[in-house]
């Protein structure tokens, strides 16, 4: 039990936490999510944060050996995650759509909620990424957080859209989109630095 919590520390862990969850960002995707319980007719909560929380597992787990297979370093991955991240903050500041996914399908629990919404690319690349920087411990109690927070949200859309309105989702928005702007402007100046 002792060397499972060895690393373990509340700055990595809140730090993981909150980049998992501008990453993930549940809240902006509320008017989606509505979108797809309208169109899909109901959503399994509990179904979407289980299949996300095993995505995430599975690729902080087997990610690394994934990159090794095709011959590449986590300093290199955790610096094309850093383009992505940088990539989804514009999408998240300036109001553009870069990634496109389609919503359909009676599986809309699973897909396209849980991937690629919830454990999509983005979210991929920032675990692999995050492991250049931070202990595994932190990262997957920072991956059950966000899991727990998913749930919740999925559970409350309705009441959260209505508390925060269309405005209030549109600036919590923007605020993530900076924060996630300047983590992966780190993220690209520590890792390039690492390479070079």
């Amino acid at each position: 039990m002792h060397n499972f919590f060895q690393g373990f520390n509340w700055g990595g862990l809140f730090k993981a936490t909150t980049v998992l969850f501008a990453v993930i960002d549940i809240l902006g995707s509320i008017p989606l999510i509505i979108k797809i319980k309208e169109s899909s007719g109901s959503i399994h909560e509990a179904r979407t944060s289980i299949v996300s929380l095993f995505i995430m597992l599975g690729f902080l787990i087997l990610g690394e050996s994934i990159l090794k297979l095709f011959g590449v370093s986590i300093e290199a991955f955790a610096v094309a995650g850093a383009l992505i991240l940088f990539a989804m903050a514009m999408e998240m500041i300036l109001g553009v759509r870069l990634f496109r996914d389609e919503v359909s399908g009676k599986t809309a629990s699973i897909v396209p909620l849980a991937f690629p919404i919830i454990a999509g690319a983005g979210t991929m690349t920032t675990l692999v990424s995050l492991k250049a920087e931070f202990q595994q411990i932190n990262i997957l109690l920072a991956i059950i957080i966000n899991v727990i927070i998913v749930y919740i949200v999925l559970k409350l859309t309705r009441r959260i859209e209505n508390i925060l309105g269309i405005g209030g989702i549109a600036i919590l928005k923007k605020v993530f989109g900076i924060i996630l702007l300047a983590i992966a402007i780190k993220l690209f100046t520590t890792n390039l630095q690492a390479l070079l």
